[in-house]
């Protein structure tokens, strides 16, 4: 698993600023902050393509539950979930923003703690 996640500038802000109105569970609360103490920073050019972030298509594959799930990840404006359009800052978002391919992530869900592992990432765009 991925020691340090990696994060561009804005979404490390955005997840701050979401901790910051205490919109997540006191679980998450305390795995954001401590993933964002050791995040690595970069700029969206220097970001690999692997790495889940904002407009991304991202396959995941859920131990807890055995199952496969495809979600795009787009801004929380943009977000549609019956269009399988999630926020950034939606849960299963910010189990996974920063993450590689391959990363195996356990996440402290509203409905229990889940492991989740990254099989894909691909840029996803409305075009």
């Amino acid at each position: 698993m991925t020691e340090q996640i990696i994060l561009t500038t804005g979404i490390y802000d955005a997840i701050k600023d979401h901790l910051r109105r205490k919109q997540v569970t006191a679980a998450e609360e305390e795995r954001l902050t401590a993933e964002l103490r050791n995040a690595v920073q970069v700029r969206r050019r220097e970001l690999p393509e692997d790495v889940v972030t904002v407009d991304t298509k991202v396959t995941i594959k859920d131990h807890t539950e055995n199952q496969e799930k495809e979600y795009i990840f787009v801004g929380v404006k943009q977000a549609k979930p019956k269009k399988n359009k999630h926020s950034i800052l939606s849960d299963i978002a910010l189990a996974t923003l920063g993450y590689k391919v391959g990363d195996v992530i356990e996440w402290p869900f509203a409905d229990g703690e889940r492991k989740i592992e990254i099989l894909k990432v691909e840029p996803w765009s409305q075009n």
